[in-house]
């Protein structure tokens, strides 16, 4: 008698939490609510991995606006952008806050990074402009059909990163992989950055190097001028005054260790442009394959009547 009155308690109290939550209660639906909906709630774009991606995104634009004359400056925000990359992707694991939303900050983040590095560089190196453009559409190609074929034919729940090996063996590598993936996307970013590098210290591919500033007093005060400038104006300055350049011209670099890093990276960074190439004949042969699909369980092509 005692199981079946707990039974009968326990199931009007079920009733009372269900009236309240379709609004048939006695105002006590938010207090229903309240009981049901108990989980935690969650800011998706305030995620520690996001906030990192945001972090990269402001890095990277700083990177930009020193660009033009501050190689060293717009380096180390560069590579510090880059270096995050690697930082989202352990805080995703850890904190368990792997988002969808994540997954693509961090690939447009990256995308347009090395785009804008490469629309520099053929500027700064205008007879390779074709290479470097062709650079940027085989980058942006192959990952966009990539992760495109993957939402396609491999579900919406599917990371474009999960590649089975039967597809294609080096795509599962490169991205199951986490060292290989890093090394890869790490070197061919210093490649890049070794060039931009090079622009600004190799007669050899930049021969506006050995120009000199005829306007220039011959006894290099003003450049101990700009030199001796306060810390706070040299990391605020505007990369595009006359200052800029100046200090740009008296503090030329060595081109030595530019050229370690480019002939050290230069391998991994063809490599890394081969996978594109794979990731997107691989990418336009599955949507091929899904095309197929549904052309044939739509009855198509259809055979025409002959006469």
């Amino acid at each position: 008698m005692a199981g079946a009155a707990k039974n009968r308690r326990q199931g009007k109290g079920q009733d009372e939490i269900a009236e309240a939550v379709n609004g048939n209660g006695n105002g006590n639906a938010h207090a229903a609510r309240a009981v049901l909906d108990d989980e935690p709630r969650e800011n998706i774009f305030l995620l520690w991995p996001n906030i990192i991606g945001y972090s990269r995104i402001v890095l990277a634009f700083a990177s930009l606006y020193y660009m033009p004359l501050h190689p060293r400056t717009c380096s180390l925000l560069y590579s510090v952008s880059c270096l995050l990359d690697a930082l989202d992707g352990y805080a995703a694991r850890y904190f368990e806050q792997s988002t969808r939303f994540g997954a693509v900050l961090d690939m447009v983040t990256d995308r347009c990074t090395t785009a804008c590095l490469i629309v520099f560089l053929s500027s700064a190196f205008p007879r390779w402009a074709i290479v470097f453009q062709g650079l940027i559409s085989l980058d942006l190609a192959s990952h966009y059909i990539h992760m495109y074929a993957t939402l396609a034919m491999g579900g919406a729940e599917n990371s474009h990163k999960n590649v089975d090996k039967s597809r294609s063996r080096i795509l599962s590598l490169y991205y199951t992989n986490k060292t290989v993936l890093f090394v890869a996307c790490a070197l061919n970013e210093l490649f890049f950055i070794a060039l931009y590098l090079l622009s600004f210290s190799s007669p050899l591919l930049s021969p506006s190097l050995l120009q000199s500033n005829a306007s220039a007093p011959a006894d290099g005060t003003h450049h101990q001028q700009i030199l001796n400038s306060s810390l706070l104006t040299h990391i605020f300055a505007n990369p595009h005054s006359a200052a800029a350049l100046e200090l740009a011209r008296a503090n030329k670099m060595d081109s030595f260790w530019p050229w370690v890093l480019a002939g050290v990276s230069f391998p991994v960074m063809a490599l890394k442009q081969i996978i594109n190439v794979v990731q997107l004949v691989k990418a336009c042969k599955w949507l091929a394959e899904g095309d197929l699909k549904a052309r044939r369980a739509a009855g198509l092509p259809r055979k025409r009547k002959t006469a």
